[in-house]
Parts: structure tokens; C-alpha cells; sequence
């Protein structure tokens, strides 16, 4: 039986162009890296994305929903074999997963808007007193051939 409560995430579920631009450290500082990604059902019960970026694996995302703790979370994993827990929210309209976690706190902010989320990745080093932007991250949906 399907999630109900992943169900607003349907609108993710396809094949999107991905796109890393305004990196703090690519050089030059205007570099964009193109992309894509995947987002699909796992067993009704999760929706995963794989990515690649520049044609290499970059990372995969789990969404799930915690019915103890009423609440979303992603687990991540990339290329250079980190993992991380992220909470989540998703209204329809913004997409935020982030963590604080003692090496630091990081965060995605995203607007949706049909057929692209347009997002960036901050991190804080100082436990959320202060944020940097690590990159934009830019997602448009793509027509499935």
C-alpha cells in the first residue's frame, strides 16, 4: 500500500536536467555543471533519487516518512561515500531538507514551481549563526523518451 503521506511528492517522481552553478569552490566562480536525475517509487513505501552530475554518479536521496515522529526524512549518500540524515519539509511550493550535526549544519532550499525546483545548499560551520552558500542547485523536468 502506498504512502499516503508521500503522496505530495508524486509531482517529483520522473526524470529532471540538473544543473550546479555559483559553486564556491569550482573555478571559475560562473562554471555550471550539467546533470540529471531520476526520482522514483520504491515499493509505495519511499521515493528515491539517483543524480550524476558532469556524467558521473553524484548522489542518491530517500525520502521517507516517519509515523512516530510525525515527520519527513532523507537519507543521503554520495560518491564519496558520506551518508547523512536530513529532516525535511515539503509544502508543494518549498522543498527544505537540513541537519545539525556536530561536524556542521547544513541545509536545501527550494522553490517549486511546476516543472523546475530552484534551490540552493548552505552550510554553517557555527551551529546556524551564520550560513554560507555552497552552490545553487537547479532542477527542470524533462520529457521521458
Amino acid at each position: 500500500m502506498r504512502n499516503e503521506f508521500l503522496e505530495k511528492f508524486g509531482m517529483l517522481i520522473g526524470h529532471w536536467d540538473m544543473m550546479l552553478s555559483d559553486a564556491w569552490f569550482l573555478e571559475p566562480r560562473d562554471t555550471e555543471v550539467q546533470g540529471a536525475a531520476t526520482f522514483e517509487w520504491i515499493r509505495d513505501a519511499f521515493i528515491g533519487m539517483r543524480s550524476q552530475l558532469g556524467g558521473a554518479p553524484s548522489y542518491d536521496l530517500m525520502i521517507g516518512y516517519s509515523d512516530a515522529r510525525q515527520s519527513y526524512i532523507a537519507l543521503y549518500h554520495d560518491e564519496r561515500g558520506v551518508s547523512r540524515v536530513f529532516n525535511m519539509t515539503f509544502d508543494g511550493a518549498t522543498w527544505n531538507l537540513w541537519r545539525d550535526d556536530p561536524d556542521f549544519y547544513q541545509r536545501f532550499i527550494a522553490d517549486v514551481r511546476g516543472d523546475e525546483i530552484a534551490g540552493r545548499w548552505e552550510a554553517s560551520e557555527d551551529q546556524g549563526k551564520t550560513w554560507r552558500k555552497d552552490y545553487d542547485l537547479t532542477f527542470r523536468r524533462t520529457v521521458e523518451r
